[in-house]
């Protein structure tokens, strides 16, 4: 059985806690590896390394630090197959899927090989008599991510490399339910060039994260997961002095208007539903049909598409989605399934006594699909995780625009329409943080910024864009001016430009 330590000073060392936790294969239900749980000293001695191998690399111009990137970037798309099939083995998501998971990790480290840019100042010349400003972007210098397990490639990359392109050093928890390939990613970035002890992964639980945000060195913190959690690390990071940019979770809706082509937006509500299991912060879990006519012929065609869903291992190529990440997973969603029946929602569709044979132990559902729910029920105010599809009927537009709008969380929506008026009005009023039109996850592609509103985004900067080179940085502005043609005594009055 494979034994994960932690990877310090440029190559993986075994952890000495005693303690680990079990990295189960979702296909078959079996424990295929034990990860180490970082004590707090263990991170103290990570953040010393960190520390020191900063200062160099701060020193190096962000033209080189690109190259690292560049380097990389090849040496990721080498080793492609081999991470994608280590990524699906641990969480569980289709191999296709595992490579969309690697590629949109993988467009973000290709911004930050525009550093050289992105770090650029400002300069006034003559700003005053004799007086010339400017700006700088400077590192923080050691700085965290806490990534999830939905997205074990995507969001480590999301975090560390603008991050790295600034000129900081990164300390990475990432999930210890799937830490093969963070850890895989810190070797490649070593093979590129990375100076050791740039960059380290420190695996753990609850004990390895209170001691990021109570370590005195680390000047900020990123997150993704669960709100609460969220909400918990941005204010005790907050209360600590870092900076801290934390993402939640989600109720992502799709409105659909009577004018919308229902055969493309099935399509795109059976592949943002149920894609990856629906374990993505950016699943749509509420479909919202405009009018009893809209909604009656979304569920015609919904009921046996979601039916006909096919439920496979990984590494089976014509599998929609595989199986959740773990047993305690598959447990929470069948039960938020129970709950929806108690609180009177029809379920159309009821995947939970999904058996996959020869697969018996994984943790395998079907899909399974809601009508009739109504926005008091827990099954539409809480985030479920997992492969079901929520139908709220609306009666007008009004209506329909008021229940995203109106939800605690705010990270995604779409609407499906012919109309561009309709749209136009629904993308400038409703009160969520990304907006789909007729695109069912409105992921923002790189150089645009990632965040939800509400409860599904803690802080005032977003992941990757402008707002990751802005996060990882602390700006210096100069005001300058040389002796010539200065006049002699002294000014008691505030310096002004007049």
């Amino acid at each position: 059985m494979r034994s994960i330590g932690h990877f310090i000073a440029g190559r993986e060392v075994a952890g000495t806690s005693g303690r680990f936790a079990d990295v189960f294969e979702p296909m078959t239900g079996e424990v295929q590896a034990k990860v180490a749980l970082a004590t707090k000293a263990e991170l103290r001695a990570a953040v010393e390394n960190a520390r020191e191998a900063q200062r160099d690399w701060a020193a190096t111009n962000p033209q080189r630090r690109a190259r690292v990137l560049m380097k990389f970037l090849e040496l990721v798309q080498r080793d492609y197959d081999k991470l994608a099939e280590l990524l699906a083995r641990e969480h569980g998501k289709t191999i296709p899927d595992a490579k969309g998971d690697i590629q949109r990790g993988l467009e973000v480290v290709e911004f930050a090989c525009g550093i050289p840019h992105l770090m650029k100042g400002e300069y006034t010349e003559g700003a005053g008599p004799g007086i010339d400003i400017y700006s700088m972007r400077q590192p923080l210098g050691v700085v965290a991510g806490i990534t999830p397990f939905n997205f074990p490639a995507m969001i480590p990359m999301w975090k560390f490399a603008p991050a790295l392109a600034c000129g900081n050093a990164f300390i990475l928890k990432p999930s210890e339910r799937d830490p093969g390939v963070p850890m895989a990613l810190a070797a490649l970035l070593i093979e590129a060039g990375l100076p050791a002890g740039v960059l380290n992964v420190v695996n753990g639980d609850k004990e390895a994260v209170d001691a990021i945000l109570d370590d005195p060195d680390i000047r900020a913190v990123g997150f993704v997961g669960s709100s609460p959690i969220a909400q918990y690390i941005y204010e005790r990071a907050a209360a600590t002095g870092k900076r801290a940019q934390c993402f939640g979770g989600a109720k992502n809706h799709a409105i659909i208007m009577p004018d919308a082509d229902m055969d493309q937006t099935v399509d795109a509500l059976i592949g943002a539903g149920f894609g990856s299991a629906g374990e993505r912060c950016m699943a749509i879990s509420v479909a919202v049909p405009v009018g009893k006519a809209t909604a009656d012929a979304l569920m015609e065609k919904l009921i046996p598409r979601v039916e006909k869903l096919k439920i496979g291992p990984s590494t089976d190529p014509s599998a929609d989605f595989g199986p959740l990440v773990t047993r305690e997973a598959l447990e929470r969603v069948k039960n938020y399934v129970e709950i929806g029946v108690k609180e009177g929602a029809t379920l159309a569709v009821d995947g939970r006594n999904f058996k996959l044979q020869g697969y018996e132990n994984g943790f395998y559902m079907g899909g399974c699909l809601f009508d009739n729910v109504t926005r008091d029920m827990r099954i539409y105010k809480e985030e479920i995780f997992g492969p079901v599809l929520s139908v709220v009927r609306a009666h007008d537009y009004a209506e329909a625009l008021s229940l995203p709008s109106e939800h605690d969380y705010g990270n995604g929506v779409a609407i499906f329409t012919r109309d561009g008026d309709a749209a136009r009005d629904f993308a400038a009023k409703v009160n969520v943080g990304m907006v789909g039109i007729n695109v069912p996850i409105p992921v923002p592609i790189a150089y645009y910024t990632f965040g939800g509103w509400k409860r599904s985004g803690f802080g005032d900067l977003n992941q990757h864009g402008p707002d990751s080179v802005r996060f990882y940085t602390k700006t210096k502005t100069v005001t300058s001016r040389w002796p010539s043609g200065v006049k002699e005594g002294a000014e008691f009055v505030i310096p002004t430009m007049k």
